[in-house]
């Protein structure tokens, strides 16, 4: 449809929320997925995480490069990533309202215990499986930042 803006969908959510499987969903529908865990599971990172901050900003500027040249050839995407943060979202944000592009975040959900069992379950088998430490997958959860409405479009969907 001529005049149509791109979707940018923005998954949020704590390790072992079931953000990944959402994002699939996404891309079922014909959406682009794009994931930090992808991008590092790719780059040969698979232990310890979290990732030394440099191949983390390295994998992050990696991954806005990416969304950028999707957004301006006109494709739907979907960032499968934590964005634990305010600031994380809102960064993601301005990258689509500077092509006039409305981001819409999904903050997926589960219980503490559901999200921490999946973890400690987690074998490292691929990018969406990465074992994390037990402190290191609570302190996850905890600090994880509430999305609220006043950020913009916000979406709760409970945890897959």
């Amino acid at each position: 449809m001529p005049g149509r803006h791109p979707s940018l969908v923005l998954l949020c959510g704590p390790a072992g929320s079931g953000k990944s499987a959402h994002a699939r969903r996404y891309e079922e529908a014909g959406y682009v997925r794009l994931s930090i865990d992808e991008l590092a599971w790719a780059a040969g990172f698979r232990q310890p995480h979290p990732l030394p901050d440099d191949v983390a900003r390295r994998l992050e500027a990696e991954l806005r490069s990416r969304l950028e040249r999707l957004l301006d050839d006109g494709r739907d995407v979907v960032v499968d990533g934590s964005l634990w943060s305010r600031a994380a979202r809102d960064a993601y944000r301005a990258i689509g309202a500077a092509r006039g592009i409305v981001g819409e975040v999904v903050h997926v959900t589960v219980p503490r215990d559901v999200a921490l069992a999946r973890v400690a379950a987690r074998r490292g088998t691929g990018p969406h499986d990465v074992r994390l430490a037990p402190d290191v997958a609570a302190a996850y959860y905890d600090g994880f930042e509430v999305p609220t409405p006043d950020e913009g479009p916000l979406r709760v969907v409970p945890g897959c």
